[in-house]
C-alpha cells in the first residue's frame, strides 16, 4: 500500500473505532485510535499473517494485552479479509455473547491467538510464544 492509502484506511478504522465504542456506550477509544497508524502499517505491511490460513506454521502472532485496543483489532480483522468477522460483529463490539468482546478472547476470532488475562501477563506470554517458535 502506498503511504496515502494506509492513512486512508487507518482513518477508516478510526470511524469504525468511534462508532463501535459509541453503540457500545463503552470502552476507551483513546489507545485504538491514537494507535491506528502503527497497527494499519503493522498488519498491511509487516506482519506475516495470512486471514485466508490464520492458523499456517511460521506466522506472526500479535499479542494485545492493553484489552482496551480491541476495537482497533477488530476493524482491522474486518478490513483485511478475515472471514469470520463481519460488519455486524464490529457493531455489536462489546456486547453480551458478542465475538467482539471488551477484551479479545482466544477462540472467538481466528486472528487471536491468546487471551492475556491479567495487566503484565501479555508480555510474560508474547515472550513465552516467541521462545516456542524459535524453538520449533
Amino acid at each position: 500500500m502506498t503511504t496515502a492509502e494506509l492513512k486512508k484506511t487507518a482513518n477508516e478504522v478510526r470511524k469504525g473505532i468511534i462508532k463501535s465504542t459509541h453503540a457500545a456506550k463503552s470502552g476507551h477509544p483513546g489507545g485504538s485510535l491514537s494507535a491506528a497508524d502503527i497497527y494499519t502499517y503493522l498488519y498491511f505491511e509487516e506482519l506475516n499473517i495470512d486471514p485466508k490460513d490464520p492458523k499456517k506454521a511460521d506466522r506472526d502472532r500479535f499479542v494485545l494485552s492493553a484489552g482496551h485496543g480491541s476495537t482497533l483489532l477488530y476493524a482491522l480483522f474486518y478490513l483485511m479479509g478475515y472471514k469470520d468477522i463481519n460488519l455486524e460483529d464490529l457493531k455489536n463490539f462489546r456486547q453480551l455473547g458478542s465475538k467482539t468482546a471488551g477484551h479479545p478472547e482466544y477462540g472467538h476470532l481466528e486472528g487471536i491467538d491468546i487471551t492475556t488475562g491479567p495487566l503484565g501477563q501479555g508480555i510474560a506470554s508474547s515472550v513465552g510464544m516467541a521462545l516456542a517458535e524459535r524453538i520449533i
